[in-house]
Formats: structure tokens, C-alpha cells, sequence
């Protein structure tokens, strides 16, 4: 038996929208693809609080709403992956914006690393593009077994999946998520992470400064309180 959809009966826009991506989990699954196709597994990693019922759920209802859509690559790989349709790519300024809001409210004591696409989208969300005038730069960020490309170029950036190889490269950081968080955002020192091996580097520390400036730091906002 079909289960009916919830709605909020509103013909606001803001409604209609979360019509379709306002449960939980949603806006989290599409962050995900946002940069590109992935397998279900892949999905599961990057969200790894998430169960795998609710997963497939939310897929299949972000597939019904036309967001979502899955298909089959070619051999040899063969596997089935999830992508975003062009309607659900409409959805990245949204989350950027709403990274960057979301940024401002004060964290945890403990709190959990990014995934390497989260810490993607959360580069774009703090992208200054103040720092960025006069910077032409290609940066390759290498995540474990997840590159990205970093195009800085008129006041703008471009991040994308699988940095091209043959591109000239200015600088390459490989390291993991919490390291590059905590160098970005939460004042830790570049020398400690560059002397315990860290961050390894591909050009100069002084383009790992240079790339480091490119990012806002959140402007905290007041504390919310969430009751007990």
C-alpha cells in the first residue's frame, strides 16, 4: 500500500520545497551528491549515523520527487550509483547558504569529524571572495581516497570531484577532514601539522597560507538553547 505524503498544506514556496526535502536526512543525502555520483556504500560512509532503511527511504523518495535519480555505470565498473538530477543541482546554493548560516552556531565538545564531501561543501560555504580577489590559483585536496579540485579564479571558486591530472597544480594538500577543519577554522598550527606529518604538501607552506586565507571563519552566533 502507498503511504501518503506529508505536506504542509502551504503554497508558500519555502513549503512546497520542504514538501519534498524537509525530512531528515534529506538536505544530508543531497550534500553527499552534490559533487557527484556515488554507491549506495559510498552514501553510507559519508553519513555513517544513518541507517541503511532510512537511507533507502530517502532515496526513494527523492527519486519519486524527480531530485534523485539512480543509474548504472559502465563496465568495468558496472555499479549502480545515485546522482542528482539538474533540478536536484539547483539545490547547492541553498546549501551553501545555509552551510554558512548553519556555520555561525557554536559547536560541541566533541564534535564529529566531516565527511570529506561535507568539508567540500563546507569550502564553499566559507569561500571569501574578498581574500580571493587577485588569486588565480588550482589547488588538489586528496582526502584519503577522495581528491578534489579547488579553481580559484575572478573572485570565484570551483570545487569539483577528481582533480585532472595534466591540469598544472599550484599546490596539493593531502590530509584527512578533521586536520584540514581544524587548520581551517579552529586555529591549529600548520608547522605542528606539517611536523607530524599531517599534511603533506606538494608545493610551499607559504600557497598552503595563501590557500588557508581563502576561507572565513564563522562569526558566531548566540548559543541556542535546546532545553534538556
Amino acid at each position: 500500500m502507498a503511504v501518503e505524503r506529508r505536506t504542509y498544506g502551504d503554497s508558500c514556496g519555502i513549503a512546497r520545497g520542504l514538501d519534498l526535502v524537509g525530512d531528515r536526512w534529506a538536505l544530508l543525502v543531497i550534500r553527499e551528491l552534490l559533487l557527484g555520483p556515488k554507491r549506495f556504500t559510498d552514501l553510507r560512509a559519508g553519513l555513517p549515523n544513518l541507517g541503511p532503511d532510512v537511507l533507502s527511504q530517502r532515496l526513494r523518495d527523492l527519486e519519486t520527487a524527480g531530485i534523485v535519480r539512480r543509474r548504472k555505470l559502465p563496465p568495468p565498473a558496472g555499479s549502480r550509483v545515485y546522482e542528482l538530477t539538474e533540478w536536484g543541482t539547483g539545490l547547492e546554493p541553498v546549501l551553501v547558504a545555509l552551510g554558512r548560516w548553519g556555520s555561525s552556531i557554536p559547536l560541541g565538545d566533541s564534535p564529529a569529524e566531516l565527511s570529506p564531501d561535507a568539508l567540500a561543501v563546507a569550502l564553499m560555504s566559507m569561500f571569501d571572495r574578498e581574500a580571493a580577489a587577485g588569486v588565480e590559483r588550482r589547488y588538489r585536496i586528496v582526502l584519503g581516497e577522495n581528491e578534489f579540485s579547488v579553481v580559484v579564479q575572478g573572485g570565484e571558486m570551483d570545487v569539483s570531484r577528481a582533480a585532472d591530472p595534466s591540469a598544472p597544480t599550484t599546490l596539493t594538500i593531502e590530509t584527512d577532514p578533521g586536520t584540514l577543519t581544524a587548520l581551517l577554522w579552529h586555529g591549529a598550527d600548520v608547522d605542528d601539522a606539517l611536523a607530524g606529518r599531517a599534511v603533506r604538501l606538494e608545493g610551499s607552506k607559504r600557497e598552503l597560507a595563501r590557500f588557508l586565507r581563502l576561507f572565513a571563519r564563522p562569526s558566531r552566533g548566540p548559543v541556542p538553547d535546546l532545553g534538556d
